[in-house]
């Protein structure tokens, strides 16, 4: 409930009309906005040294400290603007804070970039109806805009799946809002103050830049240009509807040969061939926990880990082999009545020819795209979850230290074993044939549709 707010915060960015907003809030009796609480370059506003009887020094040892005396003012409202650069400490707390109000405010972020570099050009940072602006054109830097877009977005992002998951509601504004009575008063209300009846927005800042952007870029086509190649709609993103997964750390395998050597395996890949090049190199261990495995690696100063990329349509092969010989029969059953996958009886399963086998596959691979991308109800099974994402749940835990491609596994390995102080590793044996039926051109169209991320990625082509 709004009345229940005892704090508010403003997430905004340079340029987007926070100081306007601030001024606002600030006119209205027992609200007060304590600006950039939480700017690590400053404590509120420039040249202040002291906030609630604080100073930087002590905000810097102890921010919770400033963030529980702004909150805690009974009577009042108090509330500070935070930016995606200010004191990350901070940021979970406040969006733990039911009682603390969100205010989303937002600004075109092409405008923001123009406002922000022509205030750092003329150091003029806010204007009053008495002043006069200092007149300047800046030149539009692609680099520098795409930087402060991924940056702002990326926090933007964060912040809305934390108050989603938290189940709260922000109000959100945007720049063209904040010379809006009606919505300024709606504002006030949402923040628990129902006894106004009118906000007027404050009077004492103008627009500093009110001309056309072709006015105030001095390489306005270049930037027009550039602009061109960006991907506002994200058109060429890639759809993501399979399940995240864990950092599966049972399955990681380790040997004690020179400073030692973790293995990472992917499911569907050449996992047994790699355990036993380890097995041949010293001592192995497995079924690590999170917290073995910490222990093994700060044991093992200068150690290496690596994971084993496959071909996806090699690796889906080999999910479909699993499928038929090592897979449940009351999987297979749902794969025939309700997948589209002609797979024969049980009885028939051995005995299907080669042909049958590659038709059989195809319907497979069709399979796979369909639940690759959440469109089934069964579940991803580790051996045809994607590479792409397997390895992002490695990430939760740890990064390995090389991506080995199978068809490089004696070159990789050579040099993986050099680099963890083991010297003439045997890799023998480290090929293998690839099954000539998966040079089908439309079984190669078929994993690549199922596979598409693996593709991009990582960069696969047809089959050697």
């Amino acid at each position: 409930m709004s009345q229940g707010f005892r704090s508010f915060v403003i997430f905004a960015e340079m340029r987007t009309g926070s100081n306007l907003l601030e001024a606002t809030l600030n006119a209205v009796r027992g609200v007060t906005c304590f600006g950039e609480a939480f700017n690590p370059y400053m404590l509120g506003w420039p040249d202040k040294d002291e906030m609630l009887g604080i100073s930087r020094a002590e905000r810097e040892a102890d921010p919770l400290a400033l963030l529980a005396k702004l909150t805690d003012r009974p009577g009042h409202l108090p509330g500070f603007r935070y930016f995606h650069d200010h004191d990350p400490r901070v940021l979970e707390p406040i969006i733990q804070d039911r009682r603390c109000a969100k205010i989303i405010l937002t600004r075109n972020p092409l405008d923001s970039y123009v406002s922000t570099r022509l205030a750092w050009e003329t150091n003029q940072w806010k204007l009053n109806a008495s002043e006069t602006p200092i007149p300047a054109r800046i030149t539009y830097d692609g680099e520098e805009f795409r930087r402060m877009l991924s940056a702002t977005e990326g926090f933007r992002r964060h912040l809305t799946a934390r108050l989603q998951a938290t189940g709260q509601a922000a109000f959100h504004l945007d720049y063209d809002d904040l010379r809006d009575p009606e919505v300024m008063t709606g504002l006030l209300h949402f923040l628990g103050r129902t006894d106004l009846d009118r906000v007027e927005p404050a009077r004492d800042q103008v627009p500093q830049n009110p001309q056309e952007l072709a006015r105030k870029v001095a390489n306005f086509d270049a930037m027009q240009a550039d602009l061109q190649d960006m991907d506002p709609f994200d058109l060429h993103r890639l759809p993501v509807f399979e399940p995240r997964r864990g950092p599966a750390v049972p399955s990681f395998v380790a040997t004690e040969a020179g400073r030692g050597l973790l293995f990472m395996p992917v499911k569907g890949g050449p996992e047994q061939r790699i355990r036993d090049w380890l097995s041949r190199l010293g001592r192995i261990q497995g079924g690590f926990t999170q917290s073995t495995l910490r222990q093994w690696k700060r044991a093992r100063p200068g150690h290496r880990s690596f994971s084993v990329l496959r071909h996806p349509l090699l690796r889906a092969w080999e999910a479909f082999d699993h499928l038929l010989v090592q897979g449940n029969a009351e999987q297979r059953d749902l794969l025939r009545r309700l997948h589209r996958v002609a797979l024969p009886p049980e009885d028939g399963l051995a005995e299907l020819s080669s042909d049958a086998r590659v038709a059989v596959f195809a319907d497979f691979l069709a399979f796979l795209r369909r639940n690759l991308n959440g469109q089934t109800s069964l579940p991803t099974h580790p051996v045809w979850a994607s590479q792409t994402e397997v390895l992002s749940g490695f990430a939760r835990l740890a990064v390995p230290d090389m991506l080995v491609r199978e068809d490089r596994l004696p070159e990789d390995l050579a040099h993986l074993a050099r680099a963890a102080g083991i010297a003439n590793p045997v890799l023998d044996g480290m090929t293998a044939p690839i099954p000539d039926v998966l040079r089908d051109r439309r079984l190669a169209e078929a994993a690549q549709a199922a596979y598409l991320r693996d593709y991009v990625t990582f960069g696969f082509g047809l089959m050697p």
